[in-house]
């Protein structure tokens, strides 16, 4: 795990690669290169990389409404999983969410995904919501950070 190297995303070629792991993780939501560039306008992304080669991304969405409420998910390409790197993508996420005063944290999982729900599962995450996109027909399930495991500045 030493040579893990997690980057935000600039220029067009980081760009690519971010889109090129989400739309593999989440065929359903498919995102146009213009998509992810309007992404990035409103949310940090990150690709992970081991030596030149990509592993994942992240996205993490600023903190939202009077709870405070962050947005940060972890995607690894499938053959690198359960390695380490969604983890820490994702303790790097949340460390970002902390620094923009988050007070809750969520996350959303396609619900097929079985790997990325057992893995928020075991970060301390429950299930808050299960819905169908309007006229979509995939299930989508969104989890909140249990109490327990919310960033140190969400607690009284």
């Amino acid at each position: 795990m030493t040579d893990l190297r997690m980057e935000p995303v600039a220029g067009e070629a980081m760009l690519e690669q971010w889109r090129h792991v989400h739309n593999a993780i989440v065929p359903p939501d498919a995102l146009s290169l213009d998509e992810v560039r309007a992404r990035a306008a409103r949310y940090r992304l990150e690709n992970a990389y081991v030596g030149d080669v990509l592993v994942g991304c992240s996205t993490v969405r600023p903190p939202e409404g009077e709870e405070a409420v962050e947005t940060v998910i972890a995607r690894v390409l499938p053959e690198y999983r359960r390695r380490g790197y969604g983890t820490a993508l994702y303790d790097r996420g949340l460390a970002h969410a902390r620094v923009l005063g988050a007070r809750e944290v969520e996350t959303c999982v396609l619900a097929v995904n079985e790997d990325g729900l057992r893995f928020a599962v075991a970060r301390g995450f429950v299930e808050t919501d299960r819905y169908v996109v309007d006229g979509r027909t995939d299930l989508w399930v969104d989890l909140r950070l249990a109490a327990a495991d919310r960033p140190a500045a969400g607690r009284a």
